[in-house]
């Protein structure tokens, strides 16, 4: 029994602390923000202006010509010419010649003839004849005058 009445307890502890922390909450989003007074804002001082120093001028270097180098021109290489050999004609083989095997004749079989069906013949359906609709003329009305448009002025072109 006592420990359902710590259970208890602790647990109306936990609802008091929750509903008072919304509450608080809510006093917090209602109330004002105070003003903050405008300071004086303190002056930067300017920073000298910094002078870079100019580069001097270097000479510039001489650089002496090489002399280039001359390449002796060497004679072209020249392949002797060879004669084309003379290749004989080879005799064509003979071959002898093979028999050809007799293939005998397959004996013909007779099929017989299916019955045919007879179809009967069946009334060709009649189409009524439907009554010819008469669809009335259309009245000609006058054509409509469309208003003339008023012109405008051309605008000078630019360059």
């Amino acid at each position: 029994m006592a420990n359902r009445n710590r259970s208890c307890s602790f647990f109306f502890l936990l609802l008091i602390i929750a509903f008072s922390s919304i509450i608080d909450a809510r006093h917090l989003l209602e109330s004002s923000i105070p003003e903050i007074p405008d300071l004086p804002k303190p002056e930067i001082p300017e920073l000298p202006k910094l002078e870079i120093p100019e580069l001097p001028v270097l000479p510039k270097p001489e650089v002496p010509e090489l002399p280039k180098p001359q390449i002796p021109e060497l004679p072209k290489p020249q392949l002797p010419a060879l004669p084309k050999p003379e290749i004989p004609e080879l005799p064509k083989p003979e071959f002898p010649q093979l028999l050809k095997p007799e293939i005998p004749e397959l004996p013909k079989f007779e099929i017989p003839e299916l019955p045919k069906p007879e179809i009967p013949e069946l009334p060709k359906p009649e189409i009524p004849e439907l009554p010819k609709l008469e669809i009335p003329e259309l009245p000609t009305f006058p054509k409509p005058e469309l208003p003339e448009f008023p012109e405008f002025p051309t605008l000078p072109k630019y360059p």
